[in-house]
C-alpha cells in the first residue's frame, strides 16, 4: 500500500509556513487523538500518520529531501535510513507532547493531562542532531552497503545512568508540582472556573530534582564521548541526499530523548566513469585502425567489466548502451543504462612511412567524409545521451 502525500495528511500547500504546518499537524492530531476516539483503531493510525508527516515537515532538512525525492528521501529502513516511519505513540508524545499540553485542551479532555496521557512527564531536554558526511564508491552506491562509522558526541553518563544524580537519594520528588511535572491554574471567568496547565517552571516537567550531582557528568546526564553506529545505506543514493538516523545524535541531558545523526551523502570520483542520474558514461578512445576494421574491447562498469563488439567503419562520437547497467534508483526498480561514447584516437607523431602511407590514402573517395543522412547529429546525440 502506497504512503499517503505529507502535505495532503495535513492539509496544507508545499509553500506552507513552519507556523502553519504546526497549526495543522495540531488540528489533525487534536481530531484523531486518542483520548478523543478511545478503542478506534483507524483514528490511532492516522494519529500516527500525522505524527510522521509533522515529524518530517516540520525539519527543514528532512522537508527539502521529502520535496526533491518523495517519500525514497526520507524512508526508514532499519538501522538507518531516510527518517520517519515506525513511530509508536510513546515516541509521538515525547517528542510533540508540547503541541497537545500547556494550553486549554488538558481542562476538557483527562483534566488536564500532558498530551492526554495520565499526566505522563517529560524527561529531560531532548539532546540535539548532528551531522556527518560519508563518502561512497560507485560500486557501494550501486549495491547498496552497510557502514559502521566512529561518531564523537554526547553519549549517555554510565556512572549515574543518565540522571545526572550522584546517587538515587540525591533525586527528590519536586516540591512545586509534586511529581507532576505540571502546574494547574484555575481561574474564574464569566463562563465559569477555567483550568489550565503548564509545565512546571521548578522541575521543567520532569517531576523531580537533584540536590546532589554526579561528578562523573556534573548533573547533565551525559558525557561527551564516542560510539560506533551502523548505517544501512540503500542501493541508488546519490550525493546531497540525506539520510536521517533517529536517536543516534547527541544523548539529551538528564535522560532526555536523543538526537539524531544527519549522514550527508557524497559520492567519491571514479578514475574512468561519470555519473548522470541514474546513467553511467565513458568515453573509449579507438585507433583509427580499430575504428575501421571493428574490433571487440573490454570496457569498464560499476560492478566489472564487460565486452562489446565495435563494429567496423565506427564513427567517432558514436553512443553504445548497455541495458541496465546503470544505478537503480532508490526505492525502486528502475535502473539505469550506461552509455559508451567513441573517440577515434588521431596519431599525432608520424614518422616519414606512415605519412607517405596516408598522403596516398587521402586521395581515395572513401577517405573523404561521406556522412550518412540517417546518422543522428551532435545534438541528437547529446540528447540521447542524457535521455
Amino acid at each position: 500500500m502506497s504512503k499517503r502525500d505529507f502535505y495532503e495528511i495535513l492539509g496544507v500547500s508545499k509553500g506552507a509556513s513552519a507556523d502553519e504546518i504546526k497549526k495543522a499537524y495540531r488540528k489533525v492530531a487534536m481530531q484523531y487523538h486518542p483520548d478523543r476516539n478511545p478503542g478506534d483503531k483507524a483514528a490511532e493510525e492516522k494519529f500516527k500518520e500525522a505524527a510522521e508527516a509533522y515529524e518530517v515537515l516540520s525539519d527543514a532538512d528532512k522537508k527539502a529531501q521529502y520535496d526533491r525525492y518523495g517519500h525514497a528521501g526520507v524512508s526508514g529502513n532499519g538501522r538507518g535510513g531516510f527518517s520517519g516511519g515506525g513511530m509508536n505513540m510513546e515516541d509521538i508524545f515525547s517528542q510533540f507532547g508540547d503541541i497537545f499540553g500547556d494550553d486549554l485542551f488538558g481542562s476538557f479532555f483527562g483534566g488536564g493531562q500532558r498530551g492526554g496521557r495520565g499526566g505522563q512527564r517529560s524527561r529531560g531536554v531532548r539532546g540535539s542532531n548532528l551531522r556527518v558526511k560519508l563518502k561512497l564508491n560507485y560500486e557501494e552506491i550501486a549495491k547498496g552497503v552497510t557502514k559502521n562509522i566512529k561518531v564523537k558526541k554526547y553519549v549517555g553518563c554510565t556512572t549515574c545512568n543518565g540522571s545526572g544524580a550522584k546517587d538515587k537519594g540525591s533525586v527528590q520528588t519536586c516540591g512545586t508540582c509534586g511529581g507532576s511535572g505540571q502546574v494547574r491554574r484555575v481561574q474564574n471567568t464569566f463562563l465559569g472556573q477555567m483550568q489550565t496547565v503548564t509545565t512546571c517552571p521548578t522541575c521543567n516537567g520532569e517531576g523531580t530534582t537533584v540536590t546532589a550531582k554526579c561528578s562523573a557528568c556534573k548533573g547533565e546526564g551525559r558525557v561527551y564521548g564516542e560510539e560506533t553506529v551502523t548505517i544501512d545505506i540503500p542501493a541508488g543514493v546519490q550525493e546531497g541526499m540525506q539520510m536521517n538516523v533517529s536517536g543516534r545524535g547527541n544523548a539529551g541531558e538528564r535522560g532526555g530523548m536523543p538526537g539524531d545523526l544527519i549522514v550527508l551523502i557524497e559520492e567519491e570520483p571514479h578514475k574512468e566513469l561519470h555519473r548522470e542520474g541514474l546513467n553511467v558514461a565513458y568515453e573509449l578512445h579507438l585507433s583509427f585502425t580499430d575504428a575501421v576494421f571493428g574490433t571487440q574491447v573490454e570496457v569498464p562498469t560499476i560492478d566489472g567489466r564487460a565486452k562489446i563488439k565495435i563494429p567496423a567503419g565506427t564513427q567517432s562520437g558514436k553512443i553504445f548502451r548497455l541495458k541496465g547497467k546503470g544505478f537503480p534508483a532508490v526505492n525502486s526498480y528502475e535502473k539505469g543504462d550506461q552509455l559508451i561514447q567513441v573517440s577515434v584516437w588521431t596519431p599525432q607523431h608520424l614518422s616519414a612511412e606512415e605519412k607517405a602511407l596516408l598522403e596516398k590514402l587521402s586521395n581515395s573517395s572513401n577517405f573523404k567524409p561521406q556522412p550518412d543522412k540517417n546518422d543522428k547529429n551532435f545534438f541528437d546525440k547529446i540528447k540521447e545521451m542524457f535521455s
